[in-house]
């Protein structure tokens, strides 16, 4: 179309010579310009002689509120943020794109273009024709023909019609019908497009004057019509009514005689249903979870979701059970100016059994609450203080397996405050634990409040580079029927850190601790090792060592590898370890990661004394795609008094056990991780821990293994010996079809724990499922078996069955 064509105005009797008289005579030019701006309201600049024709030729007439379009073609596509079609598979015509020239700034005025623009004075009528494009405040509209006549007030554009509203949705149809007030209007056999992907198609649509939206005969995906292929299929799911309402002031789409389909089959009719449309965070039914278990019978979990503010939510789900009482959780969450807390929790009303022994338990015929809570935050509050916390109660030791919640056995509750800055950092921490095994003492529990602990680097730049580290400490615990403790020291720590003209590594540490610990009810602990004297005692720990790498660097099989020989020398007098109290320093044991640490007892309440020399090698190979990263290494005593360190932690005798670890990157395909521990005098595994993935983001597998054959003493429980293995896979069968599944098997005999009753091949649990999940529909089937029972919470198997659409809880 040339530029001439652009509103140019024809009366209806003169079509052939128009474009000819209207250059030549000026004075006819300005008749028909002024009864055409009588006609279709043209607001244009005032223009005389030539000029004239040249101002009609211009691209973009315009056009005021009441003449042509505020409410009538562009309600439609202000209203289309949601919309719903009767056939989803269209392929409309394209939308129009945006005015290539600048928008009149006045709202009242609209922009248009147009093949042909024409004026019936006899019958009052307007026609533009060809191509028309409509434009006002971001709002666009493309169609064949627009018709409005004066005398009865109607309005009509048809032909290949598209409406693209600012947000980018875009209704199409065949047909606009609009009111004389230009506010109430209908579209036939109408599709609108959402910018996000959604469809509505209907055969007939209308707005009344409030604004609402109503269509008839109505349908809704926001799944993907069409295949890899560009050819039309049916959604994933979509939902059909007799009447679909859209209230733009709530947001809300309300559907009557509505009915879900998945896969092109109707499966759940809804009468009377309802969702939030681009409201964000809008209160609504969630996913809801149907799960069967021999216990609880078959389970439906509903969740309503509340919207209390852009910044808080509280959902709400009732359980209901065929063998059981209905259960109630509810979630609340927040987010602040300066962080976020949740609370979760659940409540019910059931009997339950405290038979922790019986592979049958019988169950108590009495009623009585139970439930639990989960709760924590986080604030920052400024840039170097922050309060965080965390808290899980329940009401009893078998609620949570019961009700698939958590499998967990101890539930720790903390709160921390912190205070951080480059140098400094001091953490004010409490703690408590609930144990929910049977065989556990709820009253042996420690309770820590307060433990403090405060750091303090300095003097940096001094004795020829140095740094030193100051930290103050404290630490009361207190049982209900049990040993207290109560700890506090300071200690100061000098490392110096020095690279040679070899390229060697060289650091120094010199390091001394005071302890005041004070204890009382030490009988109450059965482990003697543990226990300490009774009252007040003082300790000093002194300890120095000199550590040195030496890394090698080279090519090596089309890469770089490193080979780092390592050294370390620790010196530290005897200390009278046993006079104190063992809180925190009971799982000690020989690891790569401890070889070298200055004193290998985890926390403070043990420290390892006498010297000794560590010596070991690192190994790292890098190859495009491939990286091998592996350090082996053993440790010598020089004293050979019995040490503190309990039997078969490897670290006994005055030669260690050897200890290392292999890890294998390659690519994003396989990882794999290997510790171990060798037997100094045999070369027997006593670690052996495998970690292993292979696969890709959709298709993986993962196995774990952990054989722990150490001949620990049995009395020390921190420290038994144990074996199981671990596995996991999913596997991806189609574009969306995939099947995964998971377990974990004990395989401890007596052998290696004389309390263990497995028979070395004893599983735990496991999971088989299968899924579906596309870009907007995910349906799964899980199988999940446990297989220990402890009062209530017993063996056996259970189904879930999941079922998540988009847009709605989802």
């Amino acid at each position: 179309m040339s530029d001439d064509a652009w509103g140019q105005i024809r009366p209806a009797a003169a079509r052939s010579p128009v474009e000819g008289q209207l250059r030549s005579d000026p004075g006819l030019v300005q008749r028909l310009r002024s009864e055409a701006q009588g006609a279709i309201g043209l607001a244009g600049k005032r223009a005389t002689g030539a000029g004239a024709g040249s101002a009609l030729k211009g691209y973009g007439s315009d056009v005021t509120r009441k003449a042509l379009l505020l409410a009538g073609i562009l309600p439609i596509a202000l209203c289309c943020v949601p919309a719903y079609a009767q056939d989803l598979q269209d392929r409309p015509v394209e939308p129009p794109p945006p005015s290539e020239t600048a928008l009149p700034t006045d709202p009242d005025q609209i922009q248009f273009s147009a093949d042909l623009a024409e004026y019936d004075s006899d019958g009052d009528i307007v026609t533009i024709s060809g191509d028309v494009r409509l434009f006002r405040e971001g709002n666009r509209l493309r169609a064949d023909k627009v018709v409005w006549n004066r005398k009865t007030g109607q309005v009509l554009a048809s032909g290949n019609i598209a409406v693209t509203n600012p947000e980018g949705d875009t209704a199409y149809g065949d047909q606009i019908e609009l009111t004389d007030s230009l506010k109430d209007g209908a579209i036939d056999n109408m599709l609108v497009v959402l910018e996000q992907g959604g469809r509505l198609a209907a055969e007939r649509g209308t707005r009344d004057a409030n604004g609402v939206i109503s269509v008839d005969r109505a349908a809704y995906t926001p799944c993907a019509v069409v295949d890899s292929n560009n050819c039309p299929k049916e959604p994933s799911w979509k939902i059909t009514a007799v009447r679909v309402v859209y209230d733009p002031a709530r947001k809300r789409m309300r559907y009557k005689g509505a009915r879900v389909s998945l896969f092109g089959f109707a499966t759940l009719p809804l009468p009377v249903f309802s969702h939030s449309v681009g409201a964000g965070n809008a209160s609504g039914l969630l996913a809801p979870a149907i799960r069967y278990d021999a216990v609880n019978g078959f389970e439906v979990a509903l969740p309503y979701y509340f919207a209390l503010g852009p910044n808080r939510d509280v959902t709400v789900t009732p359980h209901v059970f065929t063998d059981a009482l209905p259960m109630l959780q509810g979630e609340y969450r927040q987010l602040t100016g300066n962080g976020a807390f949740r609370v979760t929790g659940y409540a019910t009303y059931s009997r339950r059994s405290d038979d922790f022994v019986s592979p049958t338990p019988s169950v108590s015929s009495e009623y009585a609450f139970r439930g639990y809570i989960d709760a924590a935050g986080r604030f920052q509050l400024d840039p170097n203080w922050s309060v965080s916390g965390s808290m899980r109660i329940a009401s009893d030791r078998t609620f949570l397996r019961r009700y698939d919640i958590s499998s967990d056995d101890r539930l720790r509750n903390n709160i921390r405050i912190e205070r951080i800055d480059r140098n400094s950092m001091l953490s004010i921490n409490g703690w408590a634990v609930q144990t929910l095994r049977p065989t556990e003492s709820q009253g042996l529990q420690p309770i820590a409040l307060p433990e403090i602990d405060y750091r303090l680097r300095f003097g940096q730049g001094l004795l020829e580079g140095g740094r030193f580290e100051l930290q103050l400490n404290s630490l009361a615990i207190g049982r209900a029927s049990g040993q207290d403790t109560q700890r506090a020291f300071a200690s100061l720590r000098y490392d110096l850190r020095k690279l040679t003209a070899w390229g060697q590594e060289i650091t120094l540490t010199a390091y001394g601790r005071g302890d005041l610990y004070n204890t009382d009810e030490i009988a109450a602990t059965s482990q003697v090792s543990y226990r300490g004297l009774e009252g007040f005692r003082g300790r000093a720990i002194g300890a120095i060592a000199l550590d040195m790498k030496w890394p090698l660097i080279g090519e090596a099989f089309g890469g770089v590898q490193r080979i780092t020989p390592r050294f370390q020398v620790v010196a530290a007098p005897r200390i009278e370890n046993f006079d104190i109290p063992n809180e925190d320093a009971r799982s000690v044991d020989l690891e790569d990661s401890n070889l070298f640490a200055l004193n290998r007892f985890p926390g403070y309440d043990r420290f390892e004394d006498s010297t000794r020399f560590t010596f070991g090698l690192d190994y790292a190979l890098y190859l495009p795609g491939l990286s091998i990263e592996a350090n082996i290494g053993q440790s010598y005593r020089l004293d050979s008094r019995p040490t503190i360190l309990p039997d078969g932690t490897g670290m006994t005798d005055r030669l260690s056990d050897i200890v290392g670890r292999t890890v294998v990157r390659y690519k994003g395909f396989l990882t794999f991780t290997h510790r171990y521990r060798l037997d100094k005098d045999n070369i027997a595994i006593r670690r052996n821990e495998i970690d292993a993935t292979i696969g890709s983001r959709d298709t993986f597998a993962t196995i774990g293994y952990l054989r722990l054959n150490r001949n620990v003493d049995f009395a020390l429980e921190d420290l038994q010996d144990r074996e199981e293995a671990r596995v996991g896979a999913r596997v991806k069968v189609t574009r969306f079809w995939s099947v995964f599944g998971s377990a974990v098997i004990d395989l401890t005999n007596a052998e290696e724990d004389p309390a263990s009753l497995a028979d070395g091949f004893e599983p735990v649990r496991h999971r088989l499922g299968i899924e579906y999940e596309d870009d907007c529909l995910r349906l799964g089937v899980t199988w999940k078996r446990d297989y220990q029972t402890t009062g209530d919470a017993r063996r056996g198997s259970s189904y879930l069955l999941t079922l998540a659409l988009k847009n709605l809880g989802r």
